[in-house]
């Protein structure tokens, strides 16, 4: 089997929905935490695919996080030799930074489910599958968008919300991965100010999840299935 491994920055952010598609592909699903003391010494371009998840932190913060440093290094040697790689969230801020890209906090918190507005060429891409779906949106921190890369969506909040580059890179700023994974809930205890800042309490987000997340998880894999065909 093809190997797949995902790089956990907080036990609360995990592959969730996207896990179905990817193993269907016929990867065999591995794990490792930045805080496994494996992780340093860890080649990144040796799986067949990587998925780098989210996390609270901020690319910008390699002095509290050293680690983010290191793994920069090692993911900049995996896009230079163009193996497959999803980012996700704060795995995103990590492909763009380590194609040159500057990633600073934003203006604004974006937390709560609404549609990207696709790009024009973008409608024939994989994400075609999350058009007009609305899906998760939970981060502070947005980038420049690297050079030599496709920009795929945007919302009103942020102009960069998915790239790519070629077939073998895809990096989404949105959670169409999360709507029907228990971990939903751990982010709702772990930041009750970003559900307050969305207009919302935890009752009535909870809601919105259990009512929009299935939809999402849905087009996500569906999204994810394509792409995964196309590699190179």
């Amino acid at each position: 089997m093809k190997s797949a491994l995902i790089i956990r920055h907080v036990p609360y952010e995990g592959v969730a929905g996207y896990r179905a598609p990817i193993e269907a592909a016929g990867y065999d699903l591995d794990r490792i935490d930045v805080a496994d003391p494996a992780f340093a010494t860890l080649d990144l371009r040796e799986p067949d695919l990587l998925i780098m998840m989210g996390g609270p932190m901020g690319v910008y913060e390699k002095d509290r996080y050293p680690w983010i440093g290191c793994q920069l290094k090692r993911l900049a040697q995996r896009l230079e030799a163009d193996r497959p790689t999803i980012g996700v969230c704060f795995g995103a801020q990590m492909v763009a930074a380590a194609l040159g890209a500057e990633v600073y906090a934003g203006p604004h918190k974006e937390v709560g489910f609404h549609p990207v507005e696709l790009h024009p060429d973008a409608v024939a891409t994989p994400l075609r599958h999350i058009a007009d779906v609305p899906v998760l949106h939970w981060h502070g921190d947005t980038f420049t968008l690297p050079e030599g890369v496709e920009l795929l969506a945007s919302s009103a909040l942020y102009a960069h919300q998915a790239f790519r580059r070629g077939s073998n890179l895809l990096a989404l700023q949105f959670h169409a991965e999360m709507g029907e994974d228990e971990r939903f809930h751990e982010w709702v205890r772990q930041w009750p100010e970003s559900v307050q800042e969305a207009g919302q309490d935890e009752a009535s987000f909870s809601a919105i999840h259990d009512e929009l997340g299935p939809g999402a998880v849905a087009a996500g894999r569906r999204m994810i299935a394509e792409w995964l065909e196309g590699l190179r």
